[in-house]
């Protein structure tokens, strides 16, 4: 039986990579999958790419008002595995048709995607997914510290920034992300001195 698969951390636990694993073993023994991504997520343009320098052409960008239920019964019945990148930018109804997806056409479909944005808010997409799933798993990853991170940090020219846009992609000038502790997330908007140089060398290693 196909299920709602919902596979969430923060930035740098490996999600990316995993949906790119995950894919190829299927493609190996010549199963057909198609890989979506939300449109808003301009980083990589039509690509998705993993911070270990693999990369894959996405089958189809969602645009934001778009049914991905009609979509995969015009073009993706064939499909074993649906994977979409991404996914906290998903619209709460585009949620909903992938669990049809998974329950009325029988196709699996795996998303992968944030829990909590830079202020430690749920995404609306991810909302609905924790809601939703028929499966969850959280994939975890390291703050600088050493402890477990739980929360995405958003720094401008090395500020963290405490109030702002839900959605700002990274890579452009000036914005970075950084996944933290509870602690550091915190420690951090109180800017204690020594979190701050902790995240700064993490943030911007060739700098002194």
């Amino acid at each position: 039986m196909a299920n709602l698969v919902f596979y969430y951390g923060a930035m740098n636990s490996g999600k990316t990579t995993g949906l790119l694993q995950d894919a190829y073993n299927l493609e190996e023994r010549n199963l057909k999958v198609a890989v979506l991504k939300p449109e808003i997520d301009t980083k990589g343009e039509r690509k998705i790419v993993s911070r270990l320098g693999i990369s894959r052409e996405v089958d189809h960008l969602l645009k934001k008002t778009e049914h991905p239920l009609q979509l995969v019964k015009e073009n993706y019945l064939e499909c074993k595995r649906l994977y979409v990148d991404e996914a906290q930018f998903l619209e709460p109804f585009q949620v909903e048709e992938f669990s049809d997806i998974a329950h009325r056409l029988q196709i699996q479909v795996y998303c992968y995607g944030l829990r909590t944005d830079f202020l430690t808010h749920g995404f609306p997409g991810s909302i609905r997914l924790l809601e939703l799933a028929d499966r969850l798993e959280e994939l975890e990853t390291i703050c600088p510290c050493g402890e477990k991170a739980r929360f995405v940090a958003r720094f401008i020219n090395h500020k963290m920034q405490t109030e702002g846009n839900q959605v700002l992609i990274d890579q452009k000038e000036g914005v970075s992300y950084l996944s933290l502790c509870a602690k550091c997330y915190q420690n951090a908007k109180e800017e204690d001195p020594k979190t701050l140089k902790l995240i700064q060398k993490s943030l911007y290693p060739t700098q002194k």
